[in-house]
């Protein structure tokens, strides 16, 4: 039997065991603005890691939860190959009702099952794998972010600095977000997202021809906003809006957020000018606005670095029986963005097969844990 058959062979027999393990990590709500269950799917993580003897680092945060390097073949004298995933989820803890998590035949349904857990679960069934049959030639990194799903906002970024830290030398990245059929993304876009405060002038609703509504105005300036969707451009979708007192007096506030999305640095630069020209304008005479950058994320452009990555990896599946990958670009951001721009190769998506992220009925095929193990550990055996 082939090596790579002889691997494969453990991932199939350790199926039930990593179902189980899928969903008990599930079980764990963990909404990134709760350190205390990020930090419990994390500590969970690590118990299983130390019965396996592997070298466990933590980057410990006051806010978000804490940021986790596990290390088998700390010794090796390879370049090391990083496997990532995310611990948080965007899920508020009740969301899915007493019994968060269920299995039915092929489909799991729960909070985080695609995004980012099942990604996770299987990096740690491929390195089980390749540490039972003694692979030894590189250590491999599993990096365990803990506030993706907010930018990194909390952690002031912190983590991503720590996760690129613990990737800097390494010969591969492979982050294990959800994956799509026969792909994987090698561009996102960058987001930017904005406050634009807005003051006009208070007054009675009688006489509401002597006031100046702040609503009115973010009204104009959110449509001509909105005027940008191009899928392979700019961005720009407004998604919260609040203002106002009552329904008998002109509103004297208002604030709007907006979420823009870009390809790559001249889109941002683009945007700023956007964003700016938009709030210095008043299309209600009489109205000011400020405008504060809430957050940013940046884009992963696509790089020779990461087109050889995945070539050298299609190779790979191709001599082991796997499926090949095409390359995609998506607009959802992610923190291969960040490993991508510090120059270390990386390929992004090859987790679990997704099913409505990000909502109540998230869900992920269970059979697709096993093929994404088969991937990853492939890619780290033979690269």
């Amino acid at each position: 039997m082939r090596e790579y058959e002889k691997l494969f062979e453990r991932i199939d027999l350790s199926e039930d065991e990593y179902k189980t393990f899928w969903k008990e990590l599930c079980l764990i709500e963990s909404p990134t603005d709760c350190k205390e269950g990020v930090d419990a799917v994390g500590n969970y993580i690590i118990e299983k890691a130390m019965a396996r003897g592997w070298k466990i680092e933590k980057q410990e945060q006051k806010i978000s939860g804490d940021c986790i390097c596990i290390t088998m073949n700390p010794d090796a004298e390879g370049k090391s190959i990083c496997l990532s995933g995310h611990m948080d989820t965007v899920h508020p803890i009740g969301l899915f009702g007493d019994h968060p998590v269920k299995i039915d035949e092929d489909i799991i349904y729960g909070p985080g099952v695609s995004d980012c857990k099942g990604g996770i679960v299987a990096a740690f069934m491929a390195m089980a794998a390749l540490d039972d049959e003694g692979f030894s030639a590189r250590p491999v990194k599993l990096i365990l972010q803990s506030d993706e799903e907010t930018s990194s906002d909390g952690s002031n970024k912190t983590t991503v600095q720590y996760m690129c830290e613990c990737a800097r030398d390494a010969v591969a990245f492979l982050n294990c977000e959800p994956y799509v059929m026969g792909t994987a993304v090698l561009k996102r876009k960058g987001i930017a997202k904005y406050t634009f405060k807005i003051k006009g002038k208070a007054e009675h609703a009688a006489y509401c021809y002597n006031g100046i509504s702040a609503i009115t105005e973010a009204a104009h300036k959110i449509i001509e906003l909105e005027k940008y969707k191009d899928e392979n451009g700019i961005t720009a979708n407004c998604g919260k809006i609040y203002g106002g007192t009552k329904t008998n007096t002109v509103p004297e506030e208002c604030v709007f957020k907006v979420d823009f999305r870009f390809s790559n640095s001249d889109e941002l630069s683009e945007i700023k000018n956007i964003a700016q020209r938009v709030a210095d304008t008043s299309y209600i005479e009489g109205t000011t606005c400020e405008l504060i950058l809430e957050s940013f994320r940046d884009a992963m452009e696509l790089t020779d670095k990461n087109t050889a990555l995945l070539e050298k990896a299609n190779e790979i599946f191709a001599s082991t029986g796997l499926v090949q990958l095409s390359p995609r670009s998506t607009g959802g951001g992610s923190d291969a963005a960040y490993t991508t721009n510090c120059g270390i190769p990386t390929i992004d998506s090859i987790g679990v097969e997704l099913g409505n992220i990000h909502s109540k009925n998230e869900y992920a095929s269970v059979s697709s844990l096993k093929e994404a193990a088969k991937r990853i550990a492939a890619i780290c055996y033979y690269i």
